[in-house]
């Protein structure tokens, strides 16, 4: 038996990342998996995963998310990853920075809370998983002003969702990383590592862990929280 037998989830930025690793952790667990993502590409290589189905899908476009609700008779999971990071400061961002930054890391979890959300209230059952950052509220980050900006918005939508239908059945968290080591160069992760706590970064993996728990009946008790993993960098 897995510990998400029988749940029907949705997610976002599933072809890579954060995104990918919840993915094949969900299915592990015996979910029923929608994947989505605008890399099509990319996104193929989850085919084949039993318990996974994929759909090229770009958050950012109300018509492709109210296709992708209508296709779905009920669900029991949705997490929202699809993000960007913008470098730099206020002084750097310019206006086409913002608005694509806030289109794409809050406005597409309303589009997509919005769409979904019905169908779980019509069970008096679901769990909506928002990606924010430590990066946000939580932590004032040098050089991560619209993204810190975005990602305190989504603290703030979570939270909202949590305390308007706590009394029927719907629980709203989200997952607050600190930084994954990707692409970054190799001076700005020393800097970044001579931060760090607990001694290395997080990984993809680590973080869908803590979304299972999220998505499963353990986390029946916990809504409207801001679940923290960044190995003690805000510390």
């Amino acid at each position: 038996m897995g510990r998400l037998d029988g749940k029907v989830i949705v997610l976002s930025a599933a072809a890579q990342g954060i995104g990918r690793a919840a993915a094949i952790a969900f299915a592990k667990e015996g979910a029923q998996v929608t994947a989505t993502d605008i890399n099509g590409e990319k996104l193929k290589e989850l085919d084949g995963i039993p318990g996974i189905k994929t759909k090229v899908v770009d958050v950012t476009k109300k018509e492709e998310v109210d296709a992708l609700a209508k296709e779905h008779n009920h669900v029991d999971v949705l997490f929202n990853v699809a993000g960007f990071v913008h470098h730099g400061s206020i002084l750097d961002c310019e206006e086409a920075d913002w608005d694509f930054t806030m289109n794409l890391n809050i406005r597409s979890m309303y589009l997509m809370c919005k769409a979904f959300l019905p169908k779980m209230l019509a069970k008096k059952s679901g769990s909506i998983i928002n990606m924010a950052s430590v990066a946000s509220s939580i932590k004032g980050v040098v050089n991560r002003c619209v993204y810190s900006t975005s990602k305190a918005a989504v603290i703030g939508l979570t939270k909202s969702i949590a305390a308007d239908f706590i009394d029927q059945g719907i629980r709203c968290n989200c997952v607050c990383p600190g930084k994954f080591r990707t692409t970054c160069q190799e001076t700005a992760y020393k800097d970044f590592m001579a931060r760090v706590k607990i001694g290395r970064m997080c990984s993809a993996e680590e973080v869908a862990y803590l979304c299972v728990y999220l998505a499963s009946d353990e986390s029946a008790y916990v809504t409207g929280t801001e679940q923290i993993i960044d190995g003690g960098w805000r510390l």
